[in-house]
């Protein structure tokens, strides 16, 4: 947000600051109550400034003939140390003239601030010139070449020519606005902040309006409750041309560019109060009747940069007897707008929820200085004195006259927002003894009222601008930024009485151990967009147990959807790195999904693995190995090891459209993680062709189950012994289920059970595999003896062919 210091001063007198103003005193003060100054600029009413520019006076001219030119030898006082010798070509040159000189060192410009070339000591036809006597188009204040530009004048040579024609310039201030200080997007706001650092009285204009008839009455008609305050007035005998001098230096200080006196006023008035106002042609209001409303959606409605723009139904509009004219606190339409012709104007000011123009404004992409303002909350209680402002400058600047009474719809009048304030507590969170009197000063200078004072309690009533302070925690913040951070000492052993219980549970640091854990085995972390294809839930919506979250102002049809599954967002980076030939991957992402059960919304974290391509590369000792879905569930397991699981239940994923097959995990029953393979037709949607491996952990779950209370005893003395068995069983029957049984029968020997071959054949039977396992013993106490052997595994045999017919293959 730009602020012209020119135009700041109309607000409060800045001279009377100890460093009277500077832009350096500026640059601090604002930045340290919030206001962010991000830059200074100068702002010249002409190109350049005339710097370099001064009055002269020529003391000799003598002529002579160089190619058939005659020019001018001359010797000029230029208020310097020495004269100047300047070669002119003017014919009107002569001695005692009072003339503008450009100095050495001088930049010329166009009348576009291009800049043209630099004044240097030269010879001009073998004659010494020092400078240059200007004509009124090189300096850039008019158009003449005639000649030179001959002064009437007595000033002292050397007089800057800036200082002689009175076109001081002006600097302009760059401040970072946050989103929640909608009151300071205006000269008044920061004028106001001003005020409360340093007590300086604000200085406003008093409109005083002159009503010469009810002649031209615009009926207004609001039947939408997105408007809670709208006033009008209708001015005639308008003289629509070019704006004054020091109205448009104003505007184009700031950046904008003067239209004509009529909506350069409405721009005044939006830019110097905060107010954004609108001013229609009132001979193009048909039915001399104004409705706010919503059309139809798939209504077209042209905007006055002469796009049509197709309504959603949900956009607040001004209409007339005929249709829209205007989108409400956005943009006018493009025939209402005040041409040069216009003799009649219908001025509007208005109050709309922030909340419908911020919509409006994204499903359009139109950003104007009066949706800035809008969608951040403006001054509710502020909009008849900015409609009776501007009125009064279009009488003085345009000659209308008023032939209308003001109209103001305000059906419900704003109820301030009480706060509650305890002394103590605000000395308590600032950390000193800001006296009470002082608290009170502070929240005065910021138009806060003070009721129901009890001395250290007192309720503050916040203005209608504030809409962001709302709780005790803004108050103080408030006072915080007025009394100034650098105010407050530090103590040279910090200390504060509130301080946060460090959580039993540290989920970051949980977070951060996977990583890392992940990382050292050759994963690579993601981090992706939660917004997703409306159409990638459809594909697996028998997989989907809620509705999906649909975002109102999307950007695009691919960005249509918060996604309610991880899957998506890795296909789309697998897909993008395969397509640039990268197409061994392993990637891990912590991620959120988004779901809708009625009303209700809810957030899921998760962590998500992809692998697909080659798991391992070659080598001169071994061939590439293709990833597979043992790679990807060893790694899982492990990552359940790491966060103190090893008891749990795994089952077959069947009938899925998210996995072609994979298993499921619970823990208690609980499930908490799914690997397996992408189904093709899923992957497919992402245009990834190659096997993708797919594990999804329910992260919240998962995170609660780590456990830092480890363990640790010494490693047994005593030898492992490895005994193996070929089983033949039902092809329903799982390696889950074998080691179940095996932990079931052998509760203390048994460490580790893991198959190592699986055969299908003919020869087996109908419906029968074989599973290769090998069973690890060991007693941490002594070295396991034959005989306790082959009790242990003639025990687990016996359990095999009971529980789940098993033929041992002996």
């Amino acid at each position: 947000m730009k602020i012209s210091l020119n135009w700041l001063r109309d607000f409060i007198d800045i001279s009377k600051l100890p460093a009277q103003g500077s832009p350096e005193e500026l640059d601090v003060l604002l930045t340290n109550t919030g206001l962010e100054v991000e830059g200074i600029e100068p702002h010249d009413k002409v190109p350049g400034g005339l710097k370099g520019f001064v009055v002269g006076e020529v003391l000799t001219c003598e002529k002579f003939e160089v190619k058939e030119k005659t020019l001018s030898l001359t010797t000029v006082d230029a208020g310097l140390d020495e004269i100047l010798t300047i070669v002119c070509g003017a014919a009107n040159v002569a001695a005692g003239q009072k003339v503008i000189v450009a100095t050495p060192g001088t930049q010329l410009y166009d009348k576009e601030g291009k800049e043209l070339f630099k004044i240097e000591k030269r010879k001009v036809y073998g004659q010494p010139s020092e400078g240059m006597i200007c004509a009124e188009d090189e300096i850039g204040l008019g158009n003449s070449h005639d000649g030179i530009l001959v002064l009437d004048t007595q000033v002292p040579n050397g007089t800057p020519a800036a200082s002689f024609f009175d076109i001081a310039g002006d600097l302009v201030l760059e401040i970072g606005l946050t989103p929640n200080r909608a009151d300071a997007a205006s000269h008044w706001g920061v004028a106001r902040d001003i005020r409360a650092v340093t007590g300086l009285p604000i200085q406003l204009p008093s409109p005083a309006l002159v009503i010469e008839s009810n002649a031209h009455p615009i009926t207004v008609e609001v039947k939408d409750a997105g408007c809670d305050r709208f006033c009008g007035i209708t001015m005639d005998g308008i003289q629509v041309a070019p704006s004054p001098a020091w109205l448009q230096e104003r505007l184009t200080a700031i950046g904008l560019r003067p239209i004509n006196n009529v909506v350069d006023i409405t721009n005044f008035i939006c830019h110097g109060l905060g107010q954004p106002m609108h001013a229609y042609d009132w001979n193009e209001i048909k039915g001399g009747k104004l409705i706010v409303d919503t059309l139809a959606a798939g209504t077209v409605f042209k905007t006055l940069d002469g796009i049509e723009r197709k309504l959603t139904g949900e956009e607040l509009m001004i209409c007339d007897a005929s249709g829209a004219i205007g989108m409400a606190g956005v943009m006018g339409g493009e025939d209402s707008g005040i041409k040069d012709s216009t003799t009649r104007v219908f001025l509007e000011v208005a109050h709309f929820k922030p909340e419908r123009i911020r919509k409006a404004s994204q499903i359009h992409g139109l950003k104007t200085d009066a949706s800035f303002r809008f969608e951040r909350g403006t001054d509710i209680q502020a909009k008849l004195f900015a409609l009776e402002y501007a009125a009064q400058l279009i009488q003085e600047l345009a000659g209308g006259k008023i032939t209308s009474e003001p109209f103001d719809y305000y059906p419900t009048q704003v109820e301030l927002v009480s706060i509650p304030v305890s002394v103590r507590r605000v000395q308590q969170y600032i950390g000193i003894e800001l006296a009470a009197d002082r608290i009170k000063e502070i929240l005065t200078l910021l138009d806060f009222k003070i009721e129901a004072d009890k001395g250290d309690e007192f309720v503050a009533i916040s203005p209608a601008y504030r809409v962001d302070v709302t709780r005790e925690a803004d108050i103080i913040e408030e006072i915080l930024r007025i009394h100034g951070l650098d105010n407050i000492p530090l103590s040279d052993h910090l200390s504060a009485n509130f301080i946060s219980e460090f959580p039993l549970l540290d989920k970051e640091r949980v977070q951060l151990n996977i990583s890392q854990i992940l990382t050292a085995k050759g994963f690579q972390e993601i981090i992706t967009n939660s917004l997703t294809k409306a159409d990638a839930h459809a594909s697996i919506a028998k997989d989907l147990s809620f509705e999906t979250v649909e975002i109102l102002n999307r950007l695009s049809e691919d960005l249509g959807v918060m996604r309610q599954h991880m899957s998506f967002a890795g296909l789309e980076v697998l897909a993008h790195n395969i397509n640039r030939r990268q197409k061994d991957l392993k990637v891990f992402e912590f991620g959120k999904t988004y779901h809708k059960k009625g009303a209700k919304y809810i957030e899921k974290k998760h962590l998500a693995l992809f692998t697909t391509g080659l798991w391992a590369g070659e080598t001169w000792s071994s061939a590439p190995t293709k990833t597979a879905l043992h790679h990807l569930y060893q790694v899982s397991i492990e990552l359940m090891r790491s966060l103190g699981v090893t008891e749990f239940e795994t089952d077959t994923i069947e009938n899925s459209s998210v996995f072609a097959f994979g298993l499921r995990i619970s823990i208690n029953k609980k499930a908490c993680l799914e690997v397996g393979m992408i189904h093709p037709n899923l992957a497919s949607k992402w245009e990834v062709k190659q096997d993708v491996f797919f594990a999804d952990f329910d992260w919240d779950y998962w995170v609660k189950q780590e456990k830092a209370d480890f363990v640790y005893q010494e490693i047994s003395k005593f030898p492992e012994v490895r005994r193996d068995l070929s089983l033949v069983i039902d092809k329903t029957v799982s390696y889950q289920a074998i080691r179940k049984l095996a932990e079931q029968y052998e509760k203390n020997l048994l460490k580790n059970v893991s198959i190592f071959d699986v055969y299908e054949g003919k020869n087996l039977g109908e419906g029968k595999k074989a599973y290769s396992v090998s069973f690890t013993l060991q007693d941490e106490s002594q070295t396991l003896t034959d005989k306790v052997i082959e009790s242990t595994m003639d025990r687990l045999m016996k359990g095999f062919e009971k529980e789940i017919g098993a033929l041992i293959r002996k």
